[in-house]
C-alpha cells in the first residue's frame, strides 16, 4: 500500500533523520571525511536524497567517516560535475551524487562538458522512478485506454533535454500523440498546472508522487498509467518497479498495445536514457582511478544498508521500500546506459534538435 504523507513531513524525515551513532572501529575510511557533491541547490531531490543517505554511510562504512554533503550548483548540474572532474581525489573521499540531468547532456555531447562520467567507476545508485498519470477529463481509465483519449493529450515539462527526456522517449517508443509545453521552473509548478487543467500528462518522480499524487488518485482526480520501469538480470527495463509493484512498465504498456516486446531505435534510446533517470536515478560516482577495494567497500556498505531495520523503515516512508544498488552488475548498466551506440545518439540529436528546438 503506498503511502500518503505530507511532503512537508517527506522532506522532515530525508533532513531530520537522526541515527544512533555506530560503534567506533578501525577500517579503510578510519579517521577520514567523505566530501559528496550535489551539482544542484539544497532542498532539491538530489540533495534531499544525500542528506537522507548520510548517516547510513557513516554508520555502515569501515571506519565511521564523517560524510559532508556539499551542493555546487549552477549550469543545470554541469559547473559541479566540471569541478569534480578537475577537482575529485581518487581515494574514495569524493564522490559525485548527481542524476540524469548531468548525465544526459554528457550523452548528448552538449557544449560545456567538461567530465568524463563514462569513465568514472559506480559506488551506489539510490532508485527514484516517475510514474505518468493522466486527468480523467481524457476519458482514460488505464493504460491500455492512452490512445483512445478523448481530448489531446498535453504534457508539461521543464527542458526537453533534461529529466524530461526519458517521458518524452517513452511517447516515442508508445507511439503516442502528445503535446508537450516546456518551460515550466520545476515538476511542482507543472503538477500546479495538471491540477487546474492546463495540462492533462504528467510524470512526477516517485517521492513526489507517492506523496502529491496519490491522494488525487484516492479522490478520483488522477489516473496512474506506467513506471518507467525496472531492469530485469540482463540490465534491460523490463520489469515491473517494485516502488509502485501495481503498475505496469513502459515494456508492458508496448506490449499490450501492440502484441509485442518493443524494439528499435525509440526503444534503445528510451532503454539508456530512461536507465540512468529512473532505474539508477541518483547515482553515486568515483574517478576513473579509484581503487577497486574501494568499490568493495561500499558494495559491502549497501548491502548492510539495506538490511538495516531502520533504513527500511525511513525508506518506506519516503520511497515505497526502494533499496541501493551497487556492485559490477550496476556499474556495468550504468557505464552502457552512458555509452549508446552512435545511432541512438544522432536519433536523440536530432529528435531534440527537429521537435523540441534543442540547440548544440
Amino acid at each position: 500500500m503506498m503511502r500518503t504523507l505530507s511532503f512537508a513531513t517527506a522532506a522532515a524525515v530525508f533532513m531530520g533523520l537522526s541515527l544512533a551513532p555506530a560503534n567506533a572501529q578501525d577500517g579503510y575510511f578510519a579517521g577520514k571525511t567523505i566530501d559528496v557533491i550535489v551539482p544542484f541547490g539544497p532542498g532539491g531531490a538530489t540533495f534531499v536524497s544525500a542528506k537522507f543517505l548520510e548517516p547510513f554511510f557513516e554508520k555502515h562504512l569501515p571506519g565511521n567517516p564523517e560524510i559532508n554533503v556539499i551542493d555546487r550548483p549552477g549550469g543545470g548540474s554541469l559547473l559541479g560535475a566540471n569541478w569534480f572532474e578537475k577537482n575529485a581525489k581518487s581515494d574514495g573521499t569524493t564522490i559525485l551524487f548527481t542524476t540524469s540531468s548531468t548525465a544526459n547532456p554528457f550523452v548528448l555531447g552538449q557544449k560545456g562538458v567538461e567530465y568524463k562520467l563514462a569513465d568514472y567507476r559506480v559506488a551506489y545508485s539510490h532508485p527514484f522512478s516517475a510514474v505518468a498519470y493522466v486527468s480523467p477529463s481524457t476519458g482514460v481509465k488505464s493504460a491500455a485506454e492512452i490512445k483512445d483519449a478523448k481530448t489531446p493529450l498535453i504534457y508539461g515539462g521543464i527542458a526537453a533535454a533534461a529529466s524530461d527526456l526519458p517521458g518524452l522517449l517513452s511517447f516515442e517508443v508508445l507511439d503516442l500523440d502528445v503535446k508537450a509545453v516546456l518551460g515550466f521552473n520545476g515538476r511542482g509548478p507543472v503538477r500546479l498546472a495538471f491540477e487546474q487543467g492546463e495540462v492533462n500528462l504528467d510524470y512526477q518522480f516517485t517521492p513526489v508522487y507517492l506523496t502529491q499524487v496519490v491522494p488525487s488518485v484516492a479522490a478520483g482526480t488522477a489516473v496512474p498509467l506506467w513506471t518507467g520501469g525496472s531492469t530485469d538480470a540482463d540490465g534491460k527495463l523490463t520489469q515491473r518497479d517494485p516502488i509502485a509493484p501495481e503498475l505496469p512498465s513502459v515494456f508492458e504498456v508496448y506490449e499490450e498495445l501492440n502484441g509485442s516486446a518493443p524494439s528499435g531505435i525509440e526503444w534503445e534510446a528510451f532503454q539508456g536514457i530512461a536507465s540512468v533517470t529512473y532505474a539508477y536515478g541518483l547515482t553515486g560516482y568515483m574517478k576513473p582511478d579509484t581503487p577497486q577495494e574501494v568499490l568493495d567497500i561500499f558494495a559491502e556498505a549497501v548491502a548492510a544498508i539495506n538490511a538495516d531495520p531502520e533504513f527500511q523503515a525511513e525508506s518506506e516512508k519516503v520511497t515505497n521500500g526502494a533499496r541501493l544498488n551497487a556492485g559490477p552488475a550496476t556499474e556495468a548498466a550504468i557505464k552502457a546506459a552512458l555509452s549508446p551506440s552512435e545511432a541512438v545518439k544522432t536519433y536523440l540529436r536530432t529528435l531534440l534538435s527537429d521537435k523540441y528546438g534543442v540547440k548544440f
